[in-house]
């Protein structure tokens, strides 16, 4: 039995993907969950976010890089063997995470020129292509873990096809604004077609190699960091805000025509986040998700509020994609 995947994607970047990552890791982690964070964007920024700069330096070596995701990959790329046992950091006891590499974004060009070989059933291709999903599923197995999450580079290139083909189920981290709309429209479609390609080559698998199934379910979008002015978003972004629900609708879920429903009211929102403004600088500061702050990080005055409240919301939100996936996660009782 494999461990779900839940990638995080949008293909326009800047709309706070890997804080979301980050924290919802942490959250999942303080309810009891046990989690694999895996950073498969070349910019390694999730990785940046849980590691001090000295751990950094020691996984990243001026020569191999053996304890992070690209050397894990390396044997493959090297011809001298298969995927190497993934080494997992530790966070705490609940969290460990793949560690980022910007060497990684070397294996774009061989992901891209294996993709057609699966065709003609060549076992080395299905080896590459699948490398990821069996990297993450062997660090979940050694971690016993119950849950995956992936951070991914903001892009439709070879990298995150085989990254996406790994992921049970995609959420939608967006801002209100035309860049992120148009994202959608290029997001929908593309993740049809490489579901539909992938589901082509499975087929033609020619040794018994464990494969992802490339569901890539939708599970919904996030609104991330829309301004708020009295529990509603400040009048420019309206305009923005509003198209989502129907764009996000036809794009993604291909179900054409108008709906006029409002972000709050569109059941495929998972959640409409706040910017934390001040909290999110004391958070990467202290290394921190931003709900364990205290006084001693400078969560002093109106901020010991504004933490409480990110507790609340991320706890609401890691719950709310634990019932959307049909994701077995035993929540201790509150």
């Amino acid at each position: 039995m494999s461990t779900p995947i839940i990638g995080f994607f949008n293909n326009k970047g800047g709309v706070g993907k890997t804080s979301l990552v980050y924290h919802l890791a942490w959250m999942y982690s303080d309810l009891g969950i046990r989690v694999v964070a895996a950073d498969l964007d070349p910019q390694a920024n999730l990785t940046a976010a849980f590691l001090e700069e000295d751990r950094l330096e020691e996984l990243w070596p001026d020569s191999d890089h053996p304890l992070s995701i690209f050397g894990s990959i390396q044997p493959l790329l090297r011809g001298i063997g298969d995927i190497a046992d993934p080494h997992l950091e530790y966070i705490e006891e609940n969290l460990g995470i793949l560690v980022g590499d910007l060497w990684l974004s070397g294996f774009e060009d061989e992901l891209s020129s294996v993709w057609p070989d699966c065709m003609d059933r060549k076992e080395r291709a299905f080896r590459v292509i699948s490398a990821f999903w069996r990297i993450m599923q062997n660090a979940a197995l050694n971690h016993q873990a119950d849950i995956i999450l992936m951070d991914l580079g903001p892009n439709l290139g070879a990298i995150n096809r085989a990254a996406l083909i790994s992921a049970n189920f995609v959420v939608v981290p967006l801002s209100p604004d035309l860049f992120s709309l148009q994202g959608l429209r290029n997001l929908g479609p593309t993740l049809r077609r490489w579901r539909e390609e992938w589901n082509e080559r499975i087929g033609k698998n020619p040794v018994d190699l464990k494969l992802p199934s490339g569901a890539m379910k939708p599970v919904g979008y996030i609104v991330m960091q829309h301004s708020v002015r009295l529990d509603r978003p400040v009048k420019a972004y309206d305009r923005w805000i509003e198209r989502i629900p129907d764009v996000y609708r036809n794009a993604v879920l291909d179900n054409p025509g108008e709906s006029n429903v409002s972000v709050e009211d569109d059941p495929h929102c998972l959640a409409l986040l706040k910017h934390y403004r001040s909290l999110m600088p004391l958070a990467q500061e202290a290394h921190k998700p931003m709900f364990h702050l205290k006084p001693a990080d400078g969560a002093i005055g109106a901020h010991v509020m504004a933490v409480r409240g990110a507790k609340q919301d991320f706890d609401n939100l890691a719950k709310e994609i634990g019932r959307r996936t049909e994701i077995n996660l035993a929540y201790p009782v509150e």
